[in-house]
């Protein structure tokens, strides 16, 4: 099954502290009129060593938001920039969000707990900093669903929801109010250094780097690389791997995540920020998810491009500290690695054992061309033929010599495969909308964890020292 987390003691670590005067400011947490604890991930409040918390500290720490102990004293609303929609906006930052707390899993990486919804910040201009409960359970199901399929995922660790009736324009209002905490391993967005840049600050970047190497440890760059023992060109190659790969990852899973602008980009290379996202109804390289990408920016089949684009942003933003032909060389191997990593990630979810570049290539192809010609949705297509079954024509030749994993899970003996289409998405959430009834997301997250085991061991996070 895809890695489930290790138990672990409870470790606070607060590296961010070192950076805090310049990458952060310090806020208060809205005071919401009621606290109702809605969600809570005990898998992975294990291995932050949470797990021990009753309801009632949990809402303490994940409704009220107080301190954890000898952890941060007070939230961090992150200052960043950065493009959104291709357009440089230097007025952003953490408009409805904080960085909570930092603590050390049972590998020794760090994690972060950081919100969405947890009331205005400097940067929440004319924002009212919350979040609509159904904007919460959506970013569950997202990321169920992506962990489920092998992506290198926040997690969704907390929903609490605040007694407020928030008025928006993309839903039915008023609308209930939550607060949602969410796990992840960094932070630190591609906007974060762009916010360097416009400032000139050199010191500070270099130090950025220099945490990032520390705190998201990655691999050495190529042997031939030029320049590859400087730590701006060496955090040039980590990022330029890693979001090769969640490129690849998302094409896999058939996720289109719909705003890819520059501040939603981590530089640990994690998918994260969850708000009008889609999973294909069939496969559509021009479908999109936001309905205000008029111009189709950030479609399904662009999204490698639009990834390879920000990589390229951040290179320009480290060209404040280093020379450009070493980062321009970096910038060169995410065509490679990306195709590399779809391949890999493609047999994993198909259930085949690798035949090599030029084979897998040829499979992923084939069917990519069968989708797209009969209209079948991906998850579909993929249970249909699990392990190269029910394969006929161009399907079978192009999975001649491929050699099945191992499957015996009761999954694969079901008539259909797990899905999250939209239809589903909003059924869910009128269960809870109508009737208060929590149980079709129990039932569904269940679900997905099973689909999770029936798969087998996701593919490792590329770029990446540990994992």
């Amino acid at each position: 099954m895809p890695r489930s987390p290790e138990p672990a003691a409870y470790r606070p670590a607060t590296p961010i502290a070192q950076l805090a005067e310049w990458i952060a400011d310090p806020v208060a947490p809205a005071d919401f009129p009621e606290t109702k604890l809605r969600y809570r991930n005990d898998r992975w409040a294990a291995a932050t060593g949470l797990a021990h918390l009753s309801d009632e500290d949990w809402l303490r720490h994940f409704g009220r938001f107080e301190p954890l102990p000898e952890n941060l004293p007070q939230p961090l609303a992150m200052r960043y920039h950065g493009h959104q929609f291709r357009v440089y906006n230097p007025e952003i930052g953490d408009g409805r969000g904080f960085l909570y707390a930092q603590l050390r899993g049972g590998d020794d990486r760090l994690l972060d707990l950081g919100t969405k919804g947890s009331g205005q910040t400097p940067w929440s201009r004319d924002g009212d900093g919350r979040l609509t409960l159904k904007g919460g359970v959506r970013e569950i199901l997202a990321t169920e669903m992506l962990e489920t399929l092998g992506v290198y995922t926040s997690k969704t660790f907390s929903i609490v929801e605040t007694g407020e009736q928030l008025q928006r324009g993309d839903e039915p209002s008023p609308t209930r109010s939550a607060v949602m905490t969410r796990l992840s391993h960094g932070h630190i967005r591609i906007g974060t250094f762009q916010r360097l840049l416009a400032l000139e600050e050199k010191e500070q970047m270099a130090e950025l780097v220099n945490y990032c190497l520390n705190q998201f440890p990655g691999p050495q760059s190529p042997e031939d690389a030029p320049g590859r023992d400087d730590p701006a060109v060496r955090l040039m190659h980590q990022v330029v791997e890693r979001m090769a790969d969640l490129a690849a990852s998302w094409m896999v899973a058939g996720f289109v995540h719909g705003v890819l602008n520059t501040d939603n980009m981590n530089v640990t290379g994690e998918s994260f920020d969850y708000g009008p996202w889609r999973f294909l109804p069939a496969w559509q390289p021009d479908f999109t998810a936001a309905y205000f990408d008029h111009s189709g920016l950030y479609a399904f089949g662009r999204q490698p491009e639009a990834l390879h684009w920000n990589c390229g942003q951040f290179a320009i933003a480290l060209r404040l500290i280093t020379d450009a032909p070493p980062l321009i060389a970096a910038m060169e191997r995410f065509g490679p690695l990306y195709m590399e990593a779809a391949a890999r990630r493609w047999c994993w979810r198909l259930g085949v054992q690798s035949r090599g570049a030029e084979a897998d290539a040829r499979l992923v192809g084939t069917c990519e061309a069968i989708m797209s010609a009969t209209g079948e949705q991906p998850d579909a297509f993929f249970f249909r033929h699990r392990g190269g079954r029910n394969a006929q024509g161009e399907l079978a030749q192009a999975l001649e010599g491929y050699e099945p994993v191992e499957d015996t899970h009761v999954y694969w003996s079901g008539d259909a495969p797990q899905t999250m289409l939209i239809e589903e998405v909003e059924s869910i959430w009128s269960a809870i909308a109508d009737k208060d009834d929590w149980q079709p997301l129990e039932r569904k997250v269940a679900a997905l964890r099973s689909m999770g085991e029936a798969h087998g061991e996701a593919p490792r996070p590329a770029g990446h020292s540990i994992v």
